[in-house]
């Protein structure tokens, strides 16, 4: 019976989810969405303190060392730097990834029901593992996926009720 089995919240209830809807982050390998990824999110870049190497925040005061930090010595940074990660933050959707190849979604329109995806992510949701009274947990809709289906049941966060994927006319005419 493992389709009726949720897994186990290693969070006890305390993270990996919003605390506003109930509703848990969700987790899908990028893999899944690549294409729609790719298209839609934005890199994010870490700085470092050229003397210390402590994270920086969005200041050029190194809280470590306490120096005050030139902007061209940022810029250099910039010249060479890779991505630490991508997100998208717009009106629908909240998410990240990093070079771990899983997204972590922690807003959205949409959720699904899947098992925990601990202890990896305590409290958040394995959308991939489907589970028909699992936990409520974010996802993509419908239109981030090549042929426009999810793998999943996709639910309305205002309404919950069943979002069907979109019904393409594939009539073809052809003229004599």
């Amino acid at each position: 019976m493992e389709k009726e089995y949720i897994g186990i919240d290693y969070s006890l209830g305390k993270s990996n989810f919003d605390p506003e809807t109930s509703i848990h982050y969700g987790v899908i390998p990028q893999n899944e969405v690549l294409q729609a990824w790719a298209d839609s999110s934005e890199p994010y870049y870490t700085l470092f303190c050229p003397v210390c190497d402590t994270v920086l925040s969005a200041s050029y005061f190194c809280p470590q060392c306490r120096k005050e930090i030139d902007s061209e010595d940022l810029e250099e940074q910039f010249e060479f730097a890779e991505p630490t990660s991508f997100f998208i933050d717009d009106k629908e959707y909240q998410a990240e990834s990093d070079d771990s190849g899983d997204i972590f979604i922690s807003k959205s329109p949409y959720y699904t029901n899947c098992q925990y995806c601990s202890p990896c992510a305590p409290g958040a949701g394995y959308i991939t593992n489907t589970v028909e009274n699992g936990i409520k947990t974010y996802c993509f809709g419908h239109d981030w996926f090549e042929n426009e289906e999810a793998p999943y049941p996709v639910y309305s966060v205002k309404t919950g009720k069943l979002v069907e994927p979109p019904v393409f006319n594939s009539v073809v005419s052809i003229e004599p």
